[in-house]
């Protein structure tokens, strides 16, 4: 189904000062008049880095664009994209931009049933797709959506010879779209004249918490004001090295990977895969690099594994400098100003031990390293600080291109997320909700007028978190306000502060805190199995699997005292009595998290109801099966007695 081609008049209204003629695809015709040796883009295959300067970048896309015009792809229409980061599916997101047509952009892991509701609210009729995974996804529900006509794929591996009924290859078509600018006079300039500012350049969409996902289009002068507000609070800077590995259906790796890469003439590093991406980042040592706080986590437990397994000189070095390290920095954020004697011992540290470890990580030359999407752990953060990284905290949400809040070098703290930018408005409503104003946040959800009603009021921005500012001004996100719940006696509590005060721990990967309406607090527990599997080893305990690492006494114990020390922390209205370490992970396949990992309560409180009535019954133990899904689809069961753990002797 086309939508109305000019979907721009509302956005001319609201957007006066947008210039017609400043968009994506005019920068990156820009970019390529002004800096033809430039490099927009290098891609690693098969173990060789690959070049592509900035008029190659544009005669990609502009040769797809007349490719997919002539497949009947024209303005109004909506594609679906899907597939880990390949430099075939960035040229795809902004040809279809010079179409006038609308990418959507879909997790690669999807289910089909995933993907077949975004292409039934969207109307979605052609896929542009990164290998035979997702080609036979969509192949898999192409019965219940006859109007999918056209699936085009980069990765031919499987598919040569053998694609199905209206399957073809990105290559083959931007080889058509080839022939047609050489045999064309003007399309060239044709295509270049036609986008425009107020057009929606990308169909992003919110997490689904709490039901479908909604839509939300962003329009090339929303994306660019974004990137443009950054900028000028040293955000970004103009040529960095980025490596775009973030999921393409996130609006961080759209707003970096893209807007900021053409408007700041980033060089664009795409990995060989997910699985070398580690190893690639050494290779690329970018100056730019943006992990959540789950990834600096991980990093950081991946580097406590490696020193667990070195011994002699290198390990008594590390165990001398990087507590002194930590504790300078923790010094530092108390406005405590390193003496001589400390950066005298600190340059020491840095050639033998924080140095290398930045060099082995691939973060040596990383200027502007960032985090967001949820809190970050104290232990986590001062570390990578302690290594020499200047690793700061940022605020945004889709509807604001992510990009809205942040600290500034100067303004570190572990409790606030910064200041925002230069053209962004914060404020805090009666009702403690965080409300911003400026020309990067959207101007409505696709074809939702009544979720936009409440979200846009007046020109604000209801974000639907819980917020405050600080004595200096800096913003504090409490949380999201829908998720305020009281205990049985009144107690307001907001269970994602809590969870993510608890995943702080190494020990925690995720973690669902209950109590509405109880008459206390618990947790649904899942280990981190990389961590814990590792504590175990250290101690010399054996075990077989997740499940039966999880229901160990020791590791019980452990994410025990893990919840106690956030007891300690808390008021005791707000402690944690008792918990339960999960025997599988919460998946989202399963629908318990969504694709970025965001719980969904209500799937938690329906698929753990009698583990929920064990802990309140006050029981030891529960048995409780598992539904679990496969990788292909396939579902299963998982059946296990899990403990139930007691707090202080609560329970």
């Amino acid at each position: 189904m086309r939508h109305d081609p000019d979907m721009t008049r509302g956005a001319r209204t609201l957007h006066p000062d947008w210039r017609e003629d400043d968009h994506l695809i005019a920068i990156l015709a820009r970019n390529a008049r002004d800096h033809p040796r430039g490099v927009a883009m290098r891609e690693r295959d098969h173990g060789i880095w690959h070049e592509t300067t900035w008029p190659a970048y544009l005669d990609r896309v502009l040769a797809l664009a007349a490719g997919l015009e002539a497949q009947g792809i024209g303005a109004g229409d909506v594609v679906l994209i899907t597939g880990d980061n390949r430099p075939a599916l960035y040229v795809a997101l902004l040809s279809l931009a010079t179409l006038r047509a609308i990418p959507s952009p879909a997790f690669s892991d999807s289910r089909p049933e995933e993907l077949l509701g975004q292409m039934e609210r969207e109307g979605i009729a052609v896929a542009i797709v990164e290998d035979q995974e997702q080609v036979d996804k969509l192949q898999s529900v192409r019965d219940r959506r006859g109007e999918l006509r056209t699936i085009l794929y980069d990765d031919p591996r499987g598919l040569d010879g053998s694609a199905p009924e209206g399957a073809r290859s990105i290559a083959d078509v931007a080889a058509e779209g080839r022939r047609r600018l050489e045999a064309e006079a003007g399309l060239r300039e044709d295509l270049l004249a036609r986008p425009s500012v107020f057009d929606v350049a990308v169909l992003m969409h919110s997490s689904g918490t709490t039901g479908a996902p909604k839509g939300i289009p962003l329009r090339h002068g929303h994306l660019l004001s974004g990137v443009r507000n950054a900028a000028r609070a040293g955000y970004f800077h103009e040529g960095e090295e980025h490596m775009a590995y973030l999921p393409m259906a996130w609006i961080g790796d759209y707003s970096f990977s893209v807007a900021a890469a053409l408007e700041l003439r980033f060089t664009v590093n795409v990995p060989e895969n997910q699985e070398t991406a580690l190893h690639d980042l050494r290779e690329i040592a970018p100056t730019l690099y943006f992990a959540s706080p789950r990834a600096w986590s991980a990093m950081l437990t991946r580097i406590q594994v490696g020193i667990a397994e070195t011994a002699g000189l290198k390990r008594r070095l590390y165990d001398h400098f990087m507590p002194f390290a930590i504790e300078r920095e923790r010094r530092r954020l108390r406005g405590e100003a390193p003496g001589l004697a400390s950066r005298i011992w600190y340059g020491l540290g840095d050639a033998m031990i924080y140095g290398p470890i930045r060099d082995r990580l691939g973060l040596r030359r990383v200027e502007r390293p960032y985090t967001a999407g949820e809190a970050i752990g104290e232990d986590v953060f001062l570390y990578f600080r302690a290594l020499g990284l200047n690793l700061r905290q940022f605020y945004g949400q889709t509807e604001n291109c992510a990009l809205a809040v942040a600290q500034s070098k100067e303004d570190i703290s572990l409790t606030t997320v910064g200041r925002p930018f230069p053209g962004v408005d914060a404020r805090i409503d009666g009702s403690g909700e965080i409300l911003l104003k400026s020309e990067n946040i959207f101007d409505g959800y696709w074809d939702n007028a009544e979720a936009t009603a409440e979200s846009l009021q007046d020109g604000w921005l209801h974000t639907g978190d819980a917020g405050e500012f600080a004595e200096d001004g800096q913003l504090v996100v409490l949380g999201r306000l829908s998720e305020v719940q009281h205990k049985a006696d009144g107690t307001r509590f907001i269970p994602t502060y809590l969870e993510n005060r608890l995943k702080f721990a190494a020990a925690i990967r995720d973690v669902c805190v209950i109590g509405a309406d109880r008459p206390f607090l618990a947790a649904i527990v899942c280990i981190d199995f990389d961590a814990v599997g590792q504590w175990a080893q250290e101690r010399g305990l054996s075990y077989t699997s997740y499940a039966e690492l999880s229901q160990m006494p020791q590791v019980i114990e452990l994410v025990g005292e893990r919840i106690a020390e956030l007891n300690r922390a808390v008021p005791d209205s707000l402690v944690i009595r008792r918990f339960i370490n999960l025997h599988k992970e919460f998946d989202p396949d399963d629908g318990e998290v969504t694709r970025t990992r965001k719980v969904r309560r209500k799937v938690i409180d329906e698929n753990y109801a009698d583990i929920i009535a064990a802990i309140y019954d006050r029981a030891e133990t529960v048995e409780h099966e598992a539904r679990i899904t496969y990788e292909d689809g396939r579902t299963g069961t998982l059946r296990r007695r899990l403990s139930i753990g007691d707090i202080d002797g609560e329970g």
